[in-house]
């Protein structure tokens, strides 16, 4: 073991977060933890993984679930695509979770970087994980400016991955080196004068520490603008589910009309296409609850309105949408965004 390698693991045996999924050896749930932290904090998922390995706490119980179900338990965690993976993965795998890297590698949803965490961590298989934390822990400490999102920058760092992995104990280093860069080596204001690593650190000698790691893309944002139509009908009201491939899809929404630009109430109220949900003779009481949310997700920016129509439990308006009670809201998965809505205002 080298001594960056040593000193990396001397931190972690002293400053490691107890985490549920540390405790065990289990691959389905390193698995579940790994696909859960891809895109959340380890504070926001912890508690999502704990409910999640409850109900689902097998391949096969995860299999044989409805997907409208899973994805309600994923409620809130976002990136939806990777619930769906997990189920279709779950799915594949016949009740048994595969033992070797390929087979880990060609499972819905797993890149490198999980097949490697799965595999050190369940079977100490000799693979070294590169992820966030990893690529600003080497390109700090080594001084390297090379892109992190370049072809040539990915297979660089992935060869210091492995070259720096612990083989005679490839789970504790790949654990030791991510949680150094999360706690220690943070990607903001780092704690340099406390690391153990402050003689031999190349980015804190040169003064580079808030430069590295480079990007040399930056993430392209789209802004979108949505109008929500929370109908009451008495005890009742509409939902549909997004279909297609979107954002959100397979989630359940209230009625919704996407426009080109930010839009008026006013101008809304006038749309065509919001006059055609209407029966006839239907003569709606409409109201603006609340506009120009702002809801940021990683490509796009949604602004939202959310209009509430009040219409006779006997109307026909709405014919075309899913009629539920409004009591019953709570057990349909749905975006944050029109969660925050239902708990704010249903």
């Amino acid at each position: 073991m080298n001594t960056f390698s040593k000193t990396i693991v001397n931190w972690y045996k002293e400053y490691k977060r107890e985490l549920p999924w540390r405790e065990s050896s289990d691959p389905y749930l390193i698995w579940i933890s790994e696909i859960i932290l891809q895109q959340t904090r380890v504070a926001q998922g912890y508690d999502y993984f704990l409910r999640f390995v409850e109900r689902f706490p097998d391949v096969q119980t995860l299999a044989d679930a409805e997907e409208d179900e899973v994805m309600k338990f994923w409620q809130g965690l976002g990136y939806y695509s990777r619930a769906r993976n997990l189920h279709a993965a779950a799915k594949s795998m016949n009740g048994v979770f595969p033992k070797t890297y390929p087979e880990v590698l060609a499972l819905k949803g797993v890149g490198e970087y999980t097949a490697a965490a799965i595999c050190s961590f369940a079977y100490d298989m000799p693979y070294a994980v590169v992820d966030g934390n990893v690529y600003r822990v080497l390109s700090r400490y080594l001084g390297i400016d090379t892109p992190i999102d370049s072809t040539q920058g990915k297979k660089l760092f992935a060869a210091l991955a492995d070259e720096m992995l612990d083989r005679s104990d490839p789970a504790t280093y790949n654990q030791a080196i991510m949680d150094f860069g999360a706690m220690q080596c943070t990607p903001m204001s780092p704690n340099c004068l406390f690391c153990p690593l402050v003689d031999s650190c190349s980015a804190l000698s040169k003064g580079l520490v808030a430069q590295l790691p480079v990007k040399q893309h930056k993430t392209k944002t789209t802004n979108r603008y949505f109008n929500y139509i929370h109908v009451r009908t008495g005890e009742y009201t509409y939902i549909q589910k997004r279909t297609g491939k979107d954002i959100w899809t397979n989630l359940f929404e209230f009625p919704l009309i996407e426009t080109t630009t930010a839009i008026s109430e006013e101008a809304f109220l006038a749309l065509p296409e919001f006059r055609a949900l209407f029966a006839k003779d239907d003569r709606p009481v409409v109201r603006s609850v609340c506009r120009d949310v702002k809801h940021v997700l990683s490509h796009r920016v949604i602004y939202a309105n959310f209009y509430e129509v009040v219409l006779p439990e006997s109307s026909l308006s709405f014919s075309a949408y899913q009629r539920i009670k409004s009591t019953e809201l709570e057990q349909y998965a749905v975006s944050r965004l029109v969660h925050a809505y239902i708990e704010k205002y249903v």
